[in-house]
């Protein structure tokens, strides 16, 4: 394990997402910081390997099968890192899916689906972790929104249209609780599984010189690293990390 961060080491850090991408990689480079790491998806079989790596290498991790659509999965997750270590000190609310396409291809399911995910998600997440923050007087709820919760592109509507909310909510959670730290992490093109959803074909293919460009998941756990191992009297409140090429 790597030398451990102040701000971060022993902290209870609760991940949605965290089977691929941006959450597993966040979950390796907090755990080797030192924290404590309670881990959601729905991929248990991803999420078990991830742990093991994690507590071969000294570290501490739990597993609890989660489908960020259902309230009561993201509860339970919440619930494990009480049982487990006694209390949460970061909500991560990172499960997201990205299928894109032109409102026009009515993809109503797919509408849903985002909807579901991305916004319910994160309001399900923030259900969990509020009162138990709450209790404690302290916590840091760390929301993920994108690039796209700033700018609107051509076939992504939907997908910009939860972005943005993931952004509201975070403003709203931030200024409602004086006691509680909110960042929004807004990654551009990060290497992930996002754009394998893409079922609409022109839309995958317009997309790939942006798919092409994406930085490492890494650079993006950094950042969420960043903002967790601030004194409790600083929030960062919002960090946008995309490629230095991309356009938008």
């Amino acid at each position: 394990m790597s030398a451990t961060s102040k701000g971060i080491e022993g902290k209870v850090v609760v991940i949605t997402g965290a089977s691929s991408g941006i959450g597993e990689v966040t979950a390796r480079e907090l755990a080797s910081r030192g924290a404590k790491v309670v881990l959601g998806a729905r991929r248990t079989d991803r999420l078990e390997s991830v742990a093991s790596e994690i507590r071969d290498g000294g570290g501490s991790a739990v597993v609890v099968a989660t489908d960020v659509t259902k309230r009561e999965d993201v509860e339970k997750l919440v619930e494990a890192a009480v049982e487990n270590f006694g209390h949460v000190d970061v909500m991560l609310n990172n499960a997201g899916v990205m299928p894109l396409s032109p409102l026009s291809a009515g993809k109503v399911d797919e509408w849903e689906r985002m909807v579901d995910v991305n916004i319910k998600g994160v309001l399900y997440g923030i259900a969990a972790a509020l009162p138990r923050m709450k209790e404690r007087g302290s916590g840091h709820v760390i929301n993920v929104s994108s690039v796209a919760g700033h700018v609107v592109f051509p076939s992504s509507a939907v997908y910009c249209g939860t972005k943005f909310a993931v952004r509201a909510i975070s403003e709203g959670l931030r200024q409602e609780e004086d006691s509680i730290r909110v960042t929004i992490i807004s990654p551009g093109a990060t290497a992930s599984e996002l754009a394998d959803s893409i079922t609409h074909s022109e839309t995958r293919d317009s997309i790939a010189p942006i798919v092409g460009m994406a930085i490492p998941a890494e650079a993006i756990a950094r950042a969420i690293a960043f903002a967790i191992e601030q004194p409790d009297d600083v929030d960062v409140n919002e960090v946008l990390v995309r490629p230095t090429k991309q356009p938008l």
